[in-house]
Formats: C-alpha cells, sequence, structure tokens
C-alpha cells in the first residue's frame, strides 16, 4: 500500500469496490409485545451473527428490550438489505419459536413472531461510536 495511505477498519474492499455501508435495523415483535428475556436476547444475537455471517456482513453491534432489537451492521454493497432483514427475521423467527416455545406462546400466537415492518436507516450522518452508544445503553430485560 501507498505510504499515504491510511488504513481505516471501516473502508472495505472488493475485487472492483471500495465501500463503507453501515445501517441502523430495528425489528419489533408482533403486536409490540413484551416478549423478550436476556437468554432470548443473547440467543437471539447468536442466531442473527450467523445469519449475517453467511451474507458477509459484520454484525458490529445488538441490544434490545422486551419488544424491538437494534442491529448495527456492515455491509457490502452486493447485499440487498431487504433479502438480509427477510433471513434475519426468519431464520431468528424458527429458532426462537423453537427453542422458546413454551414461553413464546404465552405473549404470541398464530405462528408470528416479528412485526411485518421494519426500520432501516443508513448510517452516515451520526459517528458509529455514538450509534454504538445509543444501542448499549438499551433497557436489556434481566
Amino acid at each position: 500500500m501507498s505510504p499515504r495511505w491510511n488504513a481505516n477498519p471501516d473502508v472495505r474492499t472488493g475485487r472492483h469496490v471500495v465501500y463503507n455501508l453501515h445501517a441502523h435495523l430495528v425489528f419489533v415483535t408482533k403486536y409490540r409485545r413484551g416478549v423478550f428475556t436476556d437468554p432470548m436476547l443473547a440467543r437471539c444475537e447468536e442466531i442473527m451473527r450467523d445469519v449475517c455471517a453467511d451474507f458477509e456482513v459484520e454484525l458490529r453491534e445488538f441490544n434490545g428490550e422486551h419488544d424491538h432489537v437494534h442491529l448495527l451492521i456492515h455491509y457490502p454493497p452486493k447485499v440487498a438489505l431487504s433479502k438480509l432483514v427477510n433471513s434475519l427475521k426468519g431464520v431468528s423467527a424458527r429458532y426462537l419459536r423453537q427453542e422458546y416455545s413454551t414461553h413464546v406462546r404465552q405473549y404470541l400466537w398464530g405462528g408470528h413472531f416479528w412485526s411485518g415492518s421494519y426500520f432501516a436507516g443508513s448510517v452516515g450522518g451520526a459517528p458509529i461510536s455514538v450509534l454504538r452508544q445509543y444501542i448499549e445503553q438499551q433497557s436489556r430485560p434481566v
């Protein structure tokens, strides 16, 4: 590399691309029911990290509260966010319903886990450190 080049860990390269794409995703449970416990959030994070790895996406931060989760992702331009979101929500819903079936059935019914909608915000204006701090400060259930 050139001596003028300062390596920035956020700037990633592909064969014909140099990119720095981050997104803030928020998924809400169906009917905004307070389903999550701390162990469920920990398992949800594991599942979502695995799905992100399949898409070559880096899950930088994850946290949540009783009825929603926040993700901060670093993704390549070849990834369509809508496809990633569908996979994240579908796979996590399937595993969480299987592994915590008796708990989930108290709050949700009809085979649903997540609301059909989601929030996706490109992260460009706010520094990553500010977003990380915001996500870390979520009131995680005990």
